[in-house]
């Protein structure tokens, strides 16, 4: 689940702007995977280790993006939000992460001051956002929408399938692509919280 910022970069130049260490291309359609059973599982061993390396600094652990709603297809990725009191202030928690074995990959101080570690053995994608950031309240509406709304979890889905199969420059260029559907469910799902 890169994120799907209308503003997102998209030249190679902005991209490696916000990239810790080398901008690697993908040059590959994406592959997806049918829901596997054992990600939650997954999520629970990540959320339990970042606890354990964070405490009290880790403010709230969540399974976000595709892997994270039951019968969707996804990139066997497994993203996770946390929490922070200020994504910003990355001596507060970086240091931490690192000795743990997360890497730093992406720095996005103009999007909510987002940063994205990878793991330490498994792959995921950790999202971490200051408290109170519109941006979680989003991903969180999105993941419950299409947990409980079949309809739009196969349209999701459907869109998804057929843009994988396109040759994507970045992963990150397949995630801005998928910003029109994100958006077209996303009213649905804030009309019904209205």
């Amino acid at each position: 689940m890169i994120s799907n910022n209308t503003s997102m970069p998209t030249t190679d130049d902005e991209l490696q702007k916000n990239t810790v260490g080398e901008l690697k291309p993908h040059n590959a359609p994406i592959t997806l995977v049918e829901y596997d059973s054992s990600w939650p599982e997954l999520f629970e061993q990540e959320s339990n280790r970042i606890h354990s390396v964070l405490g009290s600094k880790a403010l709230q652990i969540e399974h976000v993006g595709s892997t994270s709603v039951p019968g969707l297809c996804a990139k066997p990725i497994i993203d996770i939000l946390l929490v922070v009191k200020d994504s910003a202030d990355e001596s507060s928690y970086v240091p931490v992460l690192e000795a743990a074995g997360y890497v730093l990959q992406i720095r996005e101080p103009d999007w909510f001051e987002h940063r994205l570690f990878k793991g330490p053995d498994t792959d995921i994608n950790l999202h971490v956002f200051s408290l109170g950031t519109s941006e979680i309240d989003r991903m969180l509406r999105f993941r419950d929408w299409l947990r409980t709304n079949d309809t739009d979890r196969d349209k999701y889905a459907q869109v998804k399938r057929s843009l994988a199969k396109n040759k994507w420059r970045h992963v990150q260029h397949y995630a801005n692509a998928k910003t029109s559907i994100v958006q077209e469910i996303m009213k649905r799902a804030n009309s019904n919280n209205a």
